[in-house]
């Protein structure tokens, strides 16, 4: 049996540059340094063709023994980046998330990040929504938080 599709979306507004923003969010090496306490690890688990963070990379985020991989699809700098679980084991199927970064009439980005995915075991996807939602509220907090020091 094929589970359902989930979605979910935040926005937040940063007074920083899209180019700030955006160069923290795909630095698989930098997440350590804004995300915590969610993201205690970071790092490449393989760069990317012509960046590092760009097409193929992938980021090592969390915990060890926990470490999530997340696969670079679209990179658009300074304002595109999409990514997928790069991990069979992860606990949903078909995971993407689209950043955007947007830039605004007051000088700073609109932040756009949204995510969409397919429960792997049929009645899981409202608990696993509110948990990747709330965790990527939590991360674009930080991120824009991180940006607006940089």
């Amino acid at each position: 049996m094929v589970g359902k599709t989930f979605a979910f979306e935040v926005r937040r507004t940063s007074t920083a540059a899209p180019e700030t923003l955006f160069r923290l969010e795909t630095d698989g090496e930098r997440w350590s340094s804004w995300a915590r306490p969610l993201v205690l690890q970071s790092s490449w688990a393989r760069r990317g063709e012509q960046a590092p963070g760009g097409v193929g990379a992938v980021r090592r985020v969390g915990l060890w023994p926990v470490l999530l991989g997340e696969q670079t699809v679209v990179y658009e700098p300074p304002h595109r980046h999409v990514y997928t679980f790069a991990d069979a084991s992860a606990p949903v199927r078909d995971y993407r998330a689209e950043v955007l970064f947007t830039p605004n009439d007051a000088g700073g980005t609109d932040l756009t990040w949204r995510g969409s995915f397919t429960e792997r075991v049929p009645g899981t996807g409202p608990l696993l929504r509110t948990a990747l939602h709330t965790a990527v509220r939590f991360l674009a907090t930080r991120l824009t938080a991180a940006a607006e020091r940089a």
